[in-house]
């Protein structure tokens, strides 16, 4: 793999013939593979983001110069193609058998004891996390990716290739050296959807009007089978890779375990973090314990363990059934899900008008937490599913993602139960309401609504926007109330006189307040762009559009398709920041914040700023009481670092709070240094970090 850690320097000027070219493009793919790798899979990248860019660049010139060399496993063809008509169909090479899955430990003891039996002892068995996500089959051949399917019913799959390509973490090129490469090499995995990326998603959705996914698997289901390979690649997807089904020109594997540990040297993520060689009922009990109290603190989806016999012979001797593997077992964990009423459903209005119908339920505990309330998202959801007022329903909750109606218990139904209809007139400001023909989108269209003003302006001044500290709900609504602001800029123009002439507003106060919004004008670029709400723009894209462009007044004059050449921006990303800041009505509230001396530095422009976190890789564990975990991963890299969701040989230190799981028994084995929340707020504290901002 040595050869691909260099970076080459090549003089496009220098290059006038097709054969140099086609030794530059394939040194710069394989740099960029490498890369990639590096950086999406090891989560330990070794050059900045503007070295990154910069080979790129010079791939893409090339290619433009030379369109011959141009070819499907060419690192700038991972934005999405063309559309598809409808998916194809791929026959698996092997059939993809299901795994037979229970929640019963004598379930798992019979299994145990069967495979014993037949193998005349005891054999040893891997435990892996079984992740709920969409299973997917890829194909190389001469080391390149040329089909990858799903599971289908087993014997065909959907083809699922192009889509596939625009998932970063998927090498589109085997990584080592050719002659270690096998000529033919068929792998499984699981694609996945993060969990906050899912919440992201949704509310992206949400506003425009769309329909939401009930959970990260649906949506990354529904992702990776667009027939728009662009709409793929605007999602972010990630990959697992557990399974060799075939491989040519190399020895045979002889157990689960090389597998696990030779896939990474292709290229391929696995997670042997949280894989562990067992033996016994006791250690694989032990480990689906464990991997149930830590699944919260996953950022992905899990819903079980699996073992499997890891001698791959044994595994022959002990064969399949029709449709499972007789050496493999899931054990799933629990649902978390739980039957409660629905008291009643009322309407939210959103920053951009839309309307969402949410169920007030009485309190249930599901998995430790305590719900009362759900989102119904639209109007034909609840159609769909038929929730009505006074319904019993089935709740689910998976991790941190937001609880979601299952549907109701249509058996325990009096007939005193109502139906939901969304309300002609907003209920805050009584406009007539605005609704798609499918039911799927409702909203507001007077964007003086004082429900909108409200929540743009609560969205502005956020932590992860500008951040002006004493600005909260209360106040806010204050503010809406007495017409002292009817768009974000508006806090610009406050006043000592406008504060203090609110109830319960001293001057003490008022001056405190009028010291933070000065001081939020010194904000950089990114988090200003988050604060002005585009749509389908979140927190990741922000910081996108922050490296590329140089300032916002660069970054307002770009057209669609300038934006649509930027690799993370999909087209209905870059159409909507194009028609943000083509509408007269947000450029002159942009120009006002100008006018009141908004600075807008940009210290991500080019590349990641440095920090005094700089290097830094940070594990957090257990229940944090200061922050939310989402808060603390984010300050982290905010101040140069990075998080992880996995204690590995490059973690530097794990925090730990109440019910810290496996992560911390794997810290203190490794010699990890290991801090509780206090200690990490002095740790930040010695490096320089103002705390007293937070709150």
């Amino acid at each position: 793999m040595a050869r691909q850690t260099r970076k080459p320097r090549i003089s496009l000027e220098k290059i006038d013939r097709e054969k140099d070219a086609r030794i530059a493009v394939r040194e710069l793919r394989e740099a960029i593979g490498y890369h990639d790798y590096r950086y999406y899979v090891e989560n330990d990248p070794v050059i900045s983001d503007a070295e990154y860019d910069g080979l790129m660049e010079k791939l893409d010139a090339l290619e433009e110069r030379f369109p011959d060399l141009r070819s499907p496993d060419s690192p700038t063809q991972r934005v999405g193609g063309e559309p598809q008509e409808e998916l194809g169909s791929v026959e698996h090479p092997t059939s993809m058998l299901s795994l037979k899955a229970t929640y019963d430990e004598g379930e798992v003891k019979r299994f145990l004891e069967s495979c014993r039996r037949r193998l005349g002892a005891e054999p040893e068995y891997v435990a892996e996390p079984k992740y709920d996500g969409l299973s997917v089959e890829l194909v190389y051949e001469d080391g390149g990716l040329s089909v990858a399917s799903t599971r289908g019913d087993g014997r065909m799959g959907e083809d699922v290739t192009a889509n596939v390509r625009t998932i970063r973490e998927i090498p589109l090129t085997l990584l080592g050296d050719e002659e270690k490469i096998p000529e033919r090499l068929v792998v499984r995995g699981e694609i996945y959807m993060d969990k906050g990326e899912f919440v992201q998603l949704n509310e992206r959705r949400s506003e425009a009007g769309e329909s939401t996914f009930a959970n990260p698997r649906n949506a990354a289901a529904g992702s990776l089978r667009q027939l728009d390979p662009n709409i793929t690649a605007e999602r972010s997807l990630h990959a697992f890779f557990y399974e060799i089904a075939e491989v040519s020109g190399r020895r045979n594997f002889g157990t689960q375990w090389e597998v696990l540990n030779t896939l990474p040297k292709w290229g391929f993520k696995v997670n042997l973090d949280l894989s562990k060689r067992c033996s016994g009922f006791e250690e694989l009990n032990e480990y689906h314990e464990d991997l149930m109290r830590e699944r919260d603190d996953l950022s992905y989806e899990i819903d079980g363990a699996v073992f499997k016999v890891n001698g791959r012979d044994q595994q022959d001797k002990l064969g399949v059934r029709a449709r499972d593997p007789q050496w493999a077992i899931a054990y799933k964990f629990e649902p978390l899900q739980a039957t409660t009423k629905v008291k009643d459903i009322r309407v939210q209005v959103g920053r951009t008008g839309a309307l969402t119908p949410v169920a007030d339920l009485d309190p249930v505990n599901i998995g430790g937490v305590e719900v009362a309330r759900a989102s119904l998202h639209n109007q034909s959801e609840i159609e769909r599913k038929d929730v009505r007022v006074g319904d019993k329903v089935i709740i689910e909750r998976a991790g941190d993602v937001i609880p979601q109606v299952v549907g109701p218990v249509k058996d325990e139904r009096t007939g005193s139960e109502k139906k939901f209809h969304m309300p002609g007139k907003c209920p805050v400001c009584g406009s007539e309401v605005v609704m798609s023909e499918d039911k799927k989108r409702a909203y507001c269209p007077n964007t003086a609504c004082p429900a909108q003003v409200r929540e743009r302006l609560k969205h502005f001044a956020s932590r992860e926007a500008m951040d002006i500290r004493g600005l909260g709900t209360k106040l806010v609504e204050q503010l809406a109330d007495a017409n002292l602001v009817e768009r974000p800029s508006a806090v610009y123009r406050l006043n000592k006189v406008d504060l203090t002439s609110l109830e319960r507003v001293g001057e003490k106060s008022a001056e405190g307040l009028l010291r933070e919004i000065e001081a939020s004008k010194d904000r950089p670029l990114s988090r200003f762009l988050y604060g002005l709400g585009i749509p389908l723009v979140g927190e990741h894209l922000v910081r996108v559009l922050a490296r590329h462009f140089a300032s916002l007044d660069e970054l307002m004059r770009a057209s669609e398709e300038d934006l649509r050449g930027i690799g993370e921006i999909g087209p209905a990303a870059a159409s909507s920041i194009a028609t943000f800041f083509a509408d007269e009505e947000n450029r002159r509230t942009v120009e006002e914040m100008k006018r009141a001396g908004l600075k807008l530095p940009n210290p991500d422009h080019g590349g990641k700023a440095a920090g005094p976190l700089k290097d830094l890789n940070i594990v957090f564990t257990g229940r944090l009481e200061r922050w939310s975990r989402t808060d603390a991963e984010g300050l982290v890299e905010a101040l140069g670092g990075r998080t992880s969701s996995n204690v590995s040989g490059d973690t530097d230190y794990v925090v730990a709070g109440p019910d810290a799981g496996s992560k911390l028994d794997e810290a203190k084995e490794r010699g990890v240094p290991i801090m509780d929340e206090e200690e990490f707020a002095s740790f930040l504290q010695d490096r320089g970090v103002d705390l007293s901002r937070e709150r």
